[in-house]
């Protein structure tokens, strides 16, 4: 007997250095995997385009053409006042340069603009074929050469590389420079908030290190299924990831961390404590997880390939973030005991301080007037979203950047160099049989400046056209619909880079009305399966929507007249939708999940609310602002589709945290009542007498 006893005493000890064995194992494992996944990361339009565009499939084609995929670029000579003799020779001479030089489709010929002021050289190149280490090398190239200290004379004379292929590279670099400072500036903010929060000088590493940990276990497996499935990753999709892991993984520990801190004056063992913890917080984030990652499995019904990638590699980075918080983070603390809490450590049988705290003030303000406070809230809300019809439109190419690199300045002295004709041409793949045809109906389109014939294969070739709208001008977009509704018959598509514009806005407007119903019936299932209801589920979705509207109308009263921004991302619409739902139920599963504890402990409804306000809504508020602060790093990004997003999520979690969340949800479940549970049996059931010792619970000693 003496001898069992013994034995389950030591097991216990044994849990958690087993788990951190494990752990080990698994990063073991992970680790060359991890190292992996920048190799596999791409951001060629093909990986961001709808799956079956027609932009699509000329970039698929004209990878099979002889020479491979085309790099496409545009040597641009400026001068205020006009080209001299002298430019024009320094021009000529640098292309014939980079003509020996490189691997050049045709000998460039150079268009001079009306004016006198702009020569152009439209440049093309298939000595890069797909692989983007080779394209940027080829661009860097272009440019070393033609910028040559020897080169331009410097005096006046500007000289400029644009183009979709020194647009694809400037693209390429941010991405590939997001990696570090992303990753650093999310784990400082991070940091920052949890000392903040805790106020411990050890404390707030731990949490820190399980994300960092679980991180890295994310991009061995977000490489896994790359290889195993094709998974797109790129560089927006693994930034996402990163701040999912630290954001949402932080969440969960401040959840797990405060329910153990709890238990730890009620029970004397940490290894008892923390168990306890996990009964009671644990289904609240497992749900909650679960609800997030199976919101973000739905963009695997986008027809996007940016969106259809984000999804799994979003999900995994959750989960990854659930695994380990559930797991590594409670090995940690019982490992290191109670002195993990220094100096405010919670000791065996104390009573923590009695104090009014903000969100105990904020239940007492809802719950005198709830129907009051519910009305005004659902008022304001509605009015912010009346800002998303200032949102500016779609955002351009040249505008898709904070800061203005070498490609960007060439479209813009394009632009205004050449106003009667395009300078982006547009990529008709056509039917081998049927080429001479289409290269005769391309010509006769209203809007057509001209077309060429250029590479061929037994099956395809090729047609470059030139609009005589500017780049992604309603001119240029009216020309391409008349393009692809002449050529459609005969089984050619249309691309190019306005052309690929126009399908990632065309496909998100698809994407919305396929993927948000399918969020919400997804988000909706799980609600009611965990708070066996219908009308609180309801009642959290209706307010993470009413969220989301909110945002997108903070942000179009603020991307233009503050931030200055010209376009508003065509996905941003769909994603944030996305991740604010998600985000938003979870904190809505660890309100009303503590709700439902206390009505199942024979609570009623209206103080039970109150009392999960109180005891979660420091927790929810601390979780908000890690969650928020995450998404914000974002907005330091120098690409303008990331800080749209990074702000509007940002903004979201704010408003769903300290107005959703602490007045709204709260009013509404003081206003319904036991209806609130309906047509479950807490919606029924008469309230129990709640027991004597529930003021006072009984202090558990271990054996």
């Amino acid at each position: 007997m003496g001898a069992a006893s013994t034995s389950k005493r030591r097991r216990p000890r044994a849990v958690p250095w087993v788990l951190l064995g494990l752990w080990v194992a698994v990063l073991a494992l992970a680790g060359p995997f991890a190292g992996k996944l920048g190799d596999v990361q791409r951001d060629r339009a093909v990986d961001y385009l709808p799956a079956n565009a027609d932009s699509t499939q000329v970039a698929k084609i004209q990878e099979r053409l002889p020479g491979g995929e085309t790099t496409e670029l545009v040597l641009v000579y400026h001068r205020d006042g006009g080209l001299t003799a002298a430019d024009r020779g320094t021009a000529a001479d640098q292309v014939a340069a980079l003509d020996a030089r490189t691997k050049l489709v045709d000998t460039p010929q150079g268009v001079p603009s009306q004016d006198g002021s702009t020569l152009m050289y439209p440049v093309a190149s298939t000595g890069p074929g797909t692989d983007e280490e080779l394209r940027d090398t080829f661009v860097n190239d272009v440019r070393d050469v033609i910028k040559a200290p020897d080169g331009a004379a410097g005096d006046g004379l500007s000289v400029e590389v644009g183009g979709s292929g020194a647009l694809a590279t400037d693209a390429s670099e941010v991405y590939t420079s997001l990696d570090g400072p992303l990753l650093y500036t999310t784990v400082a903010v991070v940091a920052v908030l949890l000392i903040l929060i805790y106020r411990s000088p050890l404390l707030w590493l731990v949490p820190l290190v399980v994300a960092g940990v679980a991180n890295f276990l994310s991009m061995g497996v977000a490489y896994g299924l790359n290889q195993a499935f094709g998974t797109t990753v790129s560089g927006q999709s693994s930034g996402i990831m990163t701040i999912l892991v630290f954001g949402a993984g932080t969440d969960y520990a401040l959840l797990i961390v405060s329910r153990y801190r709890e238990e730890l004056r009620r029970v004397e063992r940490p290894y008892d404590a923390m168990v306890a913890a996990l009964r009671g917080c644990g289904p609240a984030v497992v749900a909650s997880s679960g609800t997030v990652a199976a919101g973000l499995f739905c963009l695997l019904a986008a027809d996007l390939n940016s969106s259809r990638g984000m999804g799994p590699l979003g999900a995994v980075g959750v989960l990854c973030a659930l695994v380990a918080m559930l797991t590594l983070l409670p090995a940690l603390l019982v490992v290191l005991g109670r002195r993990v809490f220094w100096p405010l450590v919670p000791a065996f049988g104390s009573e923590a301080k009695k104090r009014k705290s903000l969100f105990q003030s904020m239940g007492s303000s809802a719950g005198r007037r709830p129907r009051t406070v519910l009305a005004a809230g659902a008022v304001l809300l509605a009015a912010l979203a009346l800002g998303a019809f200032a949102l500016p439109g779609n955002l351009k190419q040249e505008d898709s950047f904070t800061s203005k690199p070498d490609s960007i300045a060439a479209m813009e002295t394009l632009a205004a160099a050449y106003p009667e004709r395009g300078t982006q041409p547009i990529s008709v793949i056509a039917p081998t049989d049927r080429a001479d045809k289409a290269l005769a109906d391309a010509r006769a389109v209203p809007g057509v400046d001209g077309a060429e014939r250029g590479r061929s294969s037994g099956q395809w070739t090729e047609i470059s056209v030139v609009a005589k709208g500017a780049p992604q001008s309603a001119a240029e977009t009216a020309t391409l619909e008349r393009l692809r509704d002449r050529l459609d018959p005969q089984g050619a598509y249309v691309g190019g880079p306005s052309a690929e514009q126009l399908d990632l806005k065309d496909t998100n407007r698809r994407d919305m009305r396929v993927v948000v119903p399918i969020v919400l019936a997804a988000v909706l299932l799980i609600l009611v399966v965990l708070l066996r209801a219908l009308v609180a589920p309801l009642l959290l979705l209706l307010a993470v929507v009413a969220v989301w509207g909110a945002s997108l109308g903070i942000a179009g009263l603020v991307f233009g007249p503050v931030f200055g921004f010209e376009g508003t991302d065509p996905g941003l619409g769909l994603l944030s939708f996305c991740f604010l739902v998600a985000l938003g139920v979870d904190y809505g599963i660890f309100l009303m999940h503590r709700m439902r504890e206390e009505c199942l402990a024979g609570a009623e409804t209206g103080p039970a609310a109150l009392t999960a306000l109180r005891t979660t809504g420091g927790v929810i508020a601390s979780a908000g602002l890690v969650l928020a602060a995450t998404f914000a790093v974002l907005t330091n990004m120098p690409l303008v589709q990331l800080v749209e997003l990074g702000f509007v999520i940002a903004v979201g979690v704010l408003l769903d945290t300290f107005l959703v969340r602490t007045y709204l949800v709260t009013s509404a479940s003081l206003a319904l009542g036991r209806k609130v549970w309906w047509p479950g049996p807490l919606s029924k059931a008469p309230a129990l007498p709640p027991a004597p010792e529930a003021d006072a619970p009984e202090l558990v000693r271990a054996p």
